[in-house]
């Protein structure tokens, strides 16, 4: 028997789909909610990843049926379909009223917080706030302060600053390089930070701010409102549409971890910025020739002109994800994981000369198979960069699951004064 109230025409809202490795199936299809609608997961057997594919909001329940049956060579029954729209709904995966009623309860209690909570404090780094600290400090920095290339670190003044956006425990000596060469090079006059960071959540803007103060278990650091606020002004688009986003993304909440260590009770402000530019990734076109784009970047360098010689700008970026955990039928074998090492580090190298345009064309070339994640906040960084700064490969890494195979690859890379 059908549920009664399962959709019609069920359509999966944008989500993060993932496979990984299952003892029982070999493989399932992971659904994640990077909003912060839901922090439950999905998953779905490889049986069923047909039917979840067709959830389009064009077909209706029968035609699904009719369509996987076909494609897998033996009959999915209506009823089956039926079901799985049914607790997909129920679970906040699927458009339509139940989801909608849902977000607009969720979204309306973050908007009224004067707080963003520390959403992956316990999961992708300790909740404790010793056992944090002695991991940031043990794990993460004290593994790359002996590294070579930091050795003139003392001597330079830094300005900005890719760090990774990987989890901390994956990600601990490549976070060492960055923020073990920021401590050593950050001016004291320093006392804002700008936040551009991956948007993993669909956005309806190019970017998107944030008012809140970042929480931490090391306690929080305050939003630069003035600052916010002059940036929303300057911008003909809203600028706090998709503030929502900011929500359960990772991609600050590391870096406003790693900053909390450093500083301590020095005080700090930052304008945490989500980079969406959506479109522009979508067609490969250089946000350069944006409209919306440019006056967000020109609206930047004032605020940042208003506090020359206090701002520090870290974009929190991971590079490629590519495997069997990200849709490759394989993983990377030896040969392609030394040619993945060379473009990436070709791309980096574009950065690092603070080339924002030759650095955005030579991701796009191949957004769709290297799945560059941190294209749009890198490419900020490099619009804001101070006059003259000049980029340092620290760190480079690619990051290996156990289970797959499958990499995402990251880098440390440091602009001096």
């Amino acid at each position: 028997m059908q549920p009664k109230n399962a959709p019609k025409k069920p359509a999966l809202r944008p989500v993060e789909t993932i496979l990984v490795p299952d003892a029982e199936h070999g493989r399932v299809l992971v659904l994640r909610d990077t909003e912060g609608v839901t922090s439950s997961h999905a998953c779905v057997p490889p049986q069923l990843i047909p039917v979840v594919a067709r959830f389009t909001g064009g077909n209706t329940i029968d035609e699904i049926a009719r369509d996987a049956s076909r494609e897998l060579g033996f009959e999915v029954p209506v009823d089956v379909v039926a079901r799985l729209a049914d607790e997909l709904d129920r679970a906040l995966f699927l458009e339509g009223p139940t989801y909608r009623a849902a977000r607009a309860r969720i979204e309306s209690d973050f908007a009224a917080a004067d707080v963003r909570p520390a959403s992956h404090a316990g999961g992708a780094y300790a909740k404790d706030p010793s056992e944090l600290a002695r991991y940031l400090d043990e794990s993460c920095l004290a593994k790359a302060n002996g590294a070579a290339v930091h050795a003139k670190a003392p001597e330079r003044r830094m300005v900005a600053l890719v760090a990774p956006h990987i989890d901390p425990w994956r990600g601990a000596v490549g976070y060492g390089h960055a923020y073990g060469a920021l401590s050593r090079s950050l001016a004291p006059e320093v006392d804002t930070f700008v936040l551009f960071g991956t948007s993993h959540a669909p956005m309806r803007q190019p970017f998107a701010l944030c008012r809140k103060a970042f929480d931490t278990p090391l306690g929080p650091i305050q939003a630069d409102e003035e600052a916010l606020g002059a940036l929303a002004r300057r911008c003909t688009f809203d600028a706090y549409a998709d503030q929502f986003n900011h929500k359960r993304e990772h991609s600050l909440e590391f870096q406003v971890v790693f900053l909390k260590h450093l500083l301590g009770d020095r005080p700090a402000r930052i304008l945490p910025v989500l980079a969406g530019l959506g479109a522009q990734q979508a067609s490969g076109s250089d946000p350069g020739h944006d409209r919306q784009a440019s006056e967000f970047f020109d609206a930047m360098g004032e605020v940042m002109a208003d506090r020359a010689g206090r701002v520090l700008v870290v974009a929190g970026a991971d590079m490629a994800h590519v495997g069997p955990r990200f849709g490759d039928a394989q993983p990377l074998n030896a040969s392609q994981r030394k040619q993945l090492g060379e473009t990436d580090r070709s791309s980096l190298a574009h950065a690092a000369d603070g080339d924002a345009a030759g650095f955005w064309g030579h991701v796009a070339e191949d957004l769709d198979t290297r799945r560059v994640c941190g294209l749009a906040p890198i490419y900020s960084l490099l619009r804001t960069l101070p006059g003259g700064a000049r980029g340092e490969l620290l760190h480079y890494e690619q990051t290996v699951d156990p289970e797959d195979g499958s990499i995402v690859s990251h880098a440390a890379l440091g602009f001096f004064a």
